[in-house]
């Protein structure tokens, strides 16, 4: 193993300071993403985790990314949470997460291999669910097959088997979680089952969509699962009973949300949404941990709105300035390498997913992406059909219709990475803040100018 890189990794007096002026008081924490996903939570989940000791994901898969930036370092992470870049903190996947074996193995080689430590200190829960090959293959034909014979087209999946293994979930009968892995002789016999299952099932939409099918062999499956789960088995436990009691002995948790707000399947912009409550409202669900346990809601908001796949984006901009927004803030899929859409912040979306997710307060990103542009727009309601809207509509056919109704604000022309606190902040950046503090009637407590750990200041 290579020499660690804690001296690297370690919290600047800086970030140290930010959280002491943040001053959170005693208790258990909830880090989400208020927009559609990409908000920037990785990097204030990554600071927050040194106030905290335990990191905890409570949904989604491996069509999550998170990024962390630490000096000249990056790390990107899909599964494993964002607090291992600290080796004296327990991080753990909640039942609540549906777990790849072969890309958490992936993402423990690659952490190893830059020197990080990854053993006890990374629990997965034995009741979280398991994506297989088939999962994939079905996420892709389904979608395929959807677009072909159906008018909402694709849905936009990463082709990452989240939705499938959370609809076998639901299914029961043809789940396998991570619990199952640790009994191989069941784990083989269940196997051939499902995999019969799944064989005729994906025949069947290959056809549809007249695209070439090759079964899948239960037995490889199983040989390669088994590799695996020999290797996970020390990772593999009871989390929910590992985490009370953690707090039972006085630890602090912090709660890491993959996705957004707007994706929950329930709350969010539905079809066009991922396969699990991304919102804090998936925290118990997801963890075992009662929602009264949480004292404090962070929400992640970006600067302005992106998106990626399909579904209604009001603010969408399609233009040169969409492009440039894309360009300075490198708005590409951390999972899938993807185009994100890109435009103005939605004030009507966001105050949605702020009332939804019942967060204390916001931490705004990629701030220093509206740097250098002459003017700025923000979405304070919704046209539809000459009808004023000022609520986001639960009907995603309703807001792909609606066109935003814009407020020009000033734009601030010199580049803001350097700033290190409000005061240093141009006036026009600062009256930008407050106009979203003013709309959503929550207050901005961060501001990231940057992707460091240090590019980050206080309100």
């Amino acid at each position: 193993m290579p020499d660690p890189i804690e001296s690297t990794l370690a919290p600047s007096a800086q970030t140290s300071e930010l959280i002491n002026r943040l001053d959170l008081t005693p208790g258990n924490c909830a880090v989400v993403g208020l927009q559609w996903g990409d908000e920037g939570k990785g990097k204030m989940i990554d600071i927050l985790s040194q106030r905290y000791d335990i990191v905890v994901r409570y949904n989604g898969g491996a069509n999550a990314g998170h990024t962390v930036v630490v000096g000249d370092q990056k790390f990107a992470l899909h599964l494993i949470p964002s607090g291992i870049l600290y080796p004296d903190k327990m991080n753990v996947l909640g039942n609540g997460v549906v777990i790849d074996p072969q890309q958490v193995i992936k993402e423990i080689d690659g952490l190893r291999e830059r020197g990080i430590e990854v053993g006890d200190n990374f629990k997965i829960s034995d009741r979280a669910h398991v994506v297989f090959p088939y999962h994939k293959a079905q996420d892709v034909l389904f979608d395929h097959a959807v677009a072909k014979t159906w008018e909402i087209g694709a849905l936009g999946t990463t082709g990452r088997g989240i939705g499938p293994c959370y609809a076998d979930k639901a299914l029961r009968s043809t789940a396998v979680r991570m619990g199952e892995l640790l009994n191989l002789d069941r784990l083989k016999d269940k196997l051939a089952c499902v995999v019969a299952i799944k064989n005729t099932m994906l025949k069947a939409l290959a056809d549809q969509c007249d695209e070439p099918f090759e079964p899948f062999d239960a037995n490889v499956i199983f040989e390669h699962t088994a590799a695996l789960a020999k290797r996970l088995a020390p990772h593999i436990t009871d989390t929910s009973r590992l985490l009370h009691d953690g707090i039972a002995n006085g630890k602090e948790l912090l709660f890491e949300g993959a996705n957004a707000t707007l994706l929950d399947i329930d709350h969010g912009t539905y079809p066009y949404v991922t396969s699990s409550n991304c919102s804090s409202l998936g925290v118990p669900t997801g963890t075992g941990v009662p929602g009264h346990k949480i004292k404090h809601l962070v929400g992640i908001v970006k600067a302005y709105q992106t998106r990626v796949g399909g579904g209604p984006m009001p603010t969408e901009l399609d233009d040169e300035t969409g492009n440039r927004i894309r360009d300075r803030g490198h708005e590409y899929g951390t999972t899938t390498g993807r185009p994100r859409r890109c435009g103005w912040l939605d004030l009507i979306a966001l105050k949605y997913s702020t009332t939804i997710t019942g967060v204390t307060g916001i931490a705004l990103m990629l701030f220093d992406v509206l740097a250098t542009f002459e003017k700025l727009a923000v979405c304070v309601g919704y046209d539809y059909n000459g009808q004023t809207l000022d609520t986001f509509p639960a009907d995603s056919e309703v807001l792909g219709q609606v066109k935003p109704i814009l407020k020009e604000v000033d734009g601030f022309a010199d580049e803001i990475t350097e700033c290190r606190s409000w005061d240093e902040l141009p006036a026009a950046a600062q009256q930008y803040v407050e106009l979203i503090e003013q709309h959503v009637g929550v207050p901005v407590r961060t501001i990231s100018v940057g992707p460091r750990r240090d590019q980050t200041l206080l309100r």
